[in-house]
């Protein structure tokens, strides 16, 4: 198969993935969970929620990417593959040679200081630089979001993908594994030293005159194999293979990154424990546990936002920085639990709808010198919570899980919802 086959092959398969995050992050169809092999949601699912499911798909990925080398970068990565349209769209406009990048070290601090964070127990840090929770908080028009991604646009337009390159912490880590991977993208002899590939490569991997690619930034998008004129570049297990050889400079970056990772996460732990000091009251899906947990483990992504069937989640605001519910305008439908489902990152617990309909996220209180006793609130209470006593509503707090539905039936504004401290199934 030629190089050009190779590529629009990866084109089509990358194509596909970013339909299905598109639809899945909307809430119109999540059938293929796509976000269930984003590396940092399932990374933080390890930390949090460990499974042994959950680990065999870290250990693929891993697989995978010491295999074929940074292929996630060009084919499950969405916001990569966002970067990749911006790249398309512009070089229809005006197209320019890409010249050789230099590959600089702050990528290794930048991983450092967000894994480090991450291990130690928050993402606070990680969420605004995640290429999966940068993704999702765009699309669902989160300020933050919005920002990064205008940057990583500004980013392709004057510097192609040196987000990828130089600054994403998931890159970083399989640019890493990327070095040592079996297949490699390399340039065989009959090279005749055009330029082509180099000025193509998004990447800024590829010396031409040298012959040379580097492994670790290439993204393996693969554009390289389908302008080469003469075939000269291939992606396989090279014949010749190339040593290892890190050079003293590659020791003290090292050495240093890991020191910055060590001390990050021991400042996670801290950062965990003081961050929700200020934080009020909050009502949250059942399986986020506590308003502490939840707040440190959730990476904003707002999938759960985005499915919510009453719409009753809402994003972060300046009161709680997670994800939190509001019965303003609806309730917690008590035969869902699409939260639980679509979360790929374990902050909200893979819970089973039974355990959803008995967990308590909150609790009710009636007004009784605004209760008209219509009896509306005992109608609806899904768990007959709430009894009529000589005409009046009674609540039964041994049986009330918080799902907001009085609320939301109550025309007189006699009921509140509290949350409450810790979830707990009754």
């Amino acid at each position: 198969m030629n190089g050009r086959n190779i590529f629009r092959i990866r084109q089509a398969v990358a194509g596909i993935v970013f339909l299905l995050a598109v639809i899945g992050i909307f809430g119109i169809f999540y059938g293929v969970k796509v976000f269930d092999i984003q590396l940092m949601p399932v990374v933080q699912k390890l930390i949090v929620d460990f499974s042994v499911v959950t680990l065999v798909v870290v250990a693929i990925l891993a697989g995978i990417t010491f295999v074929f080398g940074r292929i996630y970068c060009s084919i499950l990565c969405p916001f990569g593959i966002l970067q990749e349209i911006v790249g398309f769209v512009k070089n229809k406009i005006h197209r320019h040679k890409i010249s050789k990048k230099i590959n600089f070290p702050l990528k290794y601090f930048i991983a450092a200081f967000c894994w480090g964070a991450l291990f130690g127990g928050t993402a606070v840090l990680i969420r605004y630089v995640d290429p999966y929770s940068v993704f999702g908080s765009a699309m669902s028009l989160t300020v933050s979001g919005l920002v990064v991604l205008g940057i990583a646009v500004l980013a392709v337009i004057l510097k192609d993908r040196i987000f990828c390159t130089d600054f994403c912490p998931v890159g970083t880590v399989l640019g890493l594994i990327s070095k040592v991977s079996l297949c490699k993208i390399y340039i065989e002899d009959i090279c005749i030293s055009c330029g082509t590939c180099e000025h193509n490569c998004p990447s800024g991997c590829i010396n031409s005159k040298e012959k040379t690619v580097d492994n670790e930034t290439c993204i393996k998008c693969l554009k390289c194999l389908s302008v080469c004129p003469k075939s000269g570049i291939k992606y396989a297990i090279p014949e010749k293979r190339v040593k290892f050889n890190p050079k003293r400079r590659d020791f003290i970056i090292s050495a240093a990154a890991l020191a910055v990772f060590g001390g990050m996460i021991k400042a996670g732990i801290e950062i965990k424990d003081k961050i929700v000091e200020r934080v009020k009251d909050v009502i949250l899906p059942a399986g986020a546990v506590n308003k502490e947990r939840f707040l440190n483990k959730c990476l904003n992504c707002n999938l759960c936002v985005k499915n919510c069937p009453n719409k009753i989640l809402q994003k972060a605001n300046y009161e709680y920085g997670a994800v939190h519910i509001d019965y303003s305008n609806g309730f917690c439908k008590f035969d869902c639990h699409k939260c639980s489902e679509v979360c790929p990152s374990g902050a909200i617990k893979r819970i089973s709808l039974e355990e959803k309909q008995k967990t308590r996220i909150a609790m009710a209180m009636i007004n009784p010198e605004k209760c008209t006793k219509c009896g509306e609130c005992s109608r609806v209470c899904p768990v007959h919570a709430i009894i009529p006593v000589n005409g009046a509503p009674v609540l039964d707090a041994r049986k009330c899980i918080g799902c907001g539905a009085c609320k939301n039936t109550c025309f007189f504004k006699a009921i509140e919802i509290f949350g409450v401290q810790e979830q707990k199934v009754i």
